[in-house]
């Protein structure tokens, strides 16, 4: 049998970066102060399926009124529901705002846009082909208010959200599936720490379309039911859609929030199932934990990537198991936001930093009966207790993983 790498943490520990701003909007409503008020009144934002003329049975996490927000009319050219979500979470929690200030401390070029996504604006790009009709040559071509070409590419949400901003530094799209709002963390912290930036706007967005639901659905992962993370009855996911940013910087002494260290892997194990073993997801939290400097017994809560379907949820308790004593508080928001996919870890990211900010120690939404083969770590029901250090893993196709630690 081929050795395997070590999952203990040999990095050093990183310099801490300023979490002064930031936000979500998710289906529980928009900005931080609908999350935390769904997670402490255990009042979750599925639904079911009501999106598209083509209705799977489902459950979904939509987030409300997108149709009716259009964008500023400086904006028209880049019309699509990711952009409209990414407007409307830029609007959230003073978060346009704190972009300007740090823009006007320092200055445009040396703020980074680092923005995570898995599908982007694709739904445009399905409505283009669906509405297709005759081109100049007489051949079929889009519709005209969707021949915008920079929408039907992976970039548009990191282009829309520099033009936006005015921020002029370097901008990158990061598409790891499910960990990219995860990996923007650990991205922008190199290109701060290398002196590329003095700031960054991290973040993602993704909103549902018929690619994610279809998709999904072909590879047996929806369920029908409101998703069950870490239940022994679980039998797949809820989708969902959401956006969210946070606004790093160099940590002064008195910054509340902080960014303490992130870890990545790539296991490449299998296009969509987890190593069995989990080794990709232990390398990540270990490489958080080392370059946080810290022990698995210092983290207060982990938000766990649990995505209800039944092989991930057994691994990734298993590989928590591992790492972590068994006082750990650790669960599955899903159940109240419905995966976001390639923002799942932006919210997931803001819910730790709201445990951090509130002592508001989530549970797990939907889930009653413990499944023997997760840990004691996995915890169902809510708890409240100030803690130091917050952990999210978000964890993508491919075994691409990103573990965070985050500190108050």
């Amino acid at each position: 049998m081929p050795a395997q790498p070590s999952t203990q943490g040999t990095h050093v520990p990183i310099p801490p970066l300023a979490i002064r701003h930031y936000t979500a909007t998710t289906a529980l409503g928009p900005g931080r102060d609908a999350l935390l008020a769904g997670l402490r009144e255990r009042r979750g934002g599925l639904r079911r399926n009501d999106f598209g003329n083509d209705r799977l049975d489902c459950w979904i996490g939509r987030v409300d009124g997108l149709e009716d927000a259009a964008l500023p009319l400086e904006f028209s050219d880049a019309e699509c529901r990711n952009n409209r979500l990414a407007w409307l979470a830029l609007q959230q929690d003073g978060m346009f705002g704190a972009v300007q200030a740090a823009k006007a401390k320092y200055g445009a070029s040396r703020i980074a846009v680092v923005l995570g996504t898995s599908t982007s604006s694709i739904g445009a790009t399905e409505e283009a082909y669906a509405r297709l009709e005759p081109g100049d040559d007489g051949q079929p071509a889009f519709p005209r208010d969707l021949r915008q070409p920079m929408v039907h590419t992976p970039h548009s949400l990191g282009a829309f959200v520099q033009r936006a901003t005015g921020l002029t530094g370097p901008c990158v799209t990061v598409a790891t599936a499910c960990s990219s709002s995860a990996k923007v963390f650990a991205q922008a912290a190199r290109l701060i720490h290398a002196g590329l930036a003095d700031a960054a706007l991290v973040g993602g967005v993704d909103t549902l379309c018929g690619s994610v639901l279809f998709g999904f659905n072909a590879l047996g992962l929806v369920s029908q039911a409101p998703c069950k993370p870490f239940d022994a009855t679980r039998d797949g996911l809820s989708l969902g859609e959401a956006g969210g940013y946070a606004l790093l910087e160099r940590a002064g002494d008195d910054d509340a929030l902080t960014l303490r260290g992130y870890g990545e892997s790539s296991d490449a194990h299998h296009m969509s199932a987890p190593h069995p073993e989990g080794l990709g997801a232990r390398l990540a939290m270990s490489q958080a934990l080392a370059r946080a400097g810290i022990d698995a017994a210092d983290v207060g809560y982990l938000n766990l990537h649990g995505t209800a379907t039944p092989a991930n949820d057994t691994v990734e308790a298993q590989a928590v198991a591992r790492l972590f004593p068994d006082t750990l508080h650790a669960s599955s928001t899903k159940g109240w936001t419905g995966h976001t996919l390639g923002a799942a870890g932006i919210v997931e990211s803001v819910i730790a930093m709201l445990a951090l900010q509130h002592g508001l120690l989530p549970g797990i939404l939907n889930s009653a009966e413990r499944d023997a083969a997760c840990g004691a770590q996995i915890r169902f029901d809510n708890a409240e207790r100030p803690i130091r250090y917050a952990m999210n893993n978000s964890f993508g196709f491919g075994g691409n993983n990103c573990s965070l630690v985050f500190a108050a």
